[in-house]
């Protein structure tokens, strides 16, 4: 083996030109794609309702609405939140501000956006977590063809996850989203 400092041998083993004195070389591993190789085809998701590949049931089977908020659930692209800004339909509340865009594949989408009057990054994550996890819990009672845009307000820092679920039910009352009884 030699006087090397082990560091300078382990990085030898490591190394792909040079393969320290007895150690075996597992390159390619099991289930390594090979280069030029195509990719396995992947198992296709469970449709909604349906069992998923675990065996376990999708909540909208149980008779419970589905709250997920996944990626085809969001807006994702910049061009989608200038949409909405541009159209100028929006409700302001002392916590956040409630935009709607109308257009092609709206579906009830969210979008979340916290700028720097919010406080720090810490500050700004939190209020985005906020409006996202009181969004997911009161989709089920939305409808609309819409996507929605949530703009945190400076005061949401400070407020409590009840007045953060009543200001979204409010605004979304107001803008239409929901009927007035429930």
């Amino acid at each position: 083996m030699g006087f090397a400092p082990a560091w300078q041998r382990r990085a030898a083993a490591r190394s792909s030109r040079v393969v320290a004195p007895g150690a075996a070389r597992s390159w390619p591993s099991k289930g390594a794609k090979m280069p030029g190789e195509p990719r396995p085809a992947r198992e296709p998701r469970a449709e909604e309702g349906a069992h998923a590949p675990s065996g376990k049931v999708n909540a909208t089977e149980q008779g419970k609405p589905d709250q997920r908020l996944g990626r085809s659930r969001r807006l994702t692209r910049s061009i989608h939140f200038q949409e909405a800004y541009n159209q100028g339909r929006r409700w302001v509340g002392r916590l956040m501000v409630l935009w709607l865009r109308t257009g092609e594949g709206a579906a009830l989408r969210l979008g979340v956006v916290a700028g720097r009057k919010v406080g720090g990054a810490v500050a700004r994550s939190r209020a985005k977590r906020l409006l996202r996890e009181a969004y997911r819990r009161e989709r089920h009672r939305l409808s609309g063809d819409v996507d929605v845009v949530l703009v945190a307000r400076r005061a949401i820092v400070n407020a409590s996850w009840d007045e953060v679920t009543e200001e979204l039910n409010r605004l979304s009352e107001q803008a239409g989203l929901t009927d007035a009884e429930e």
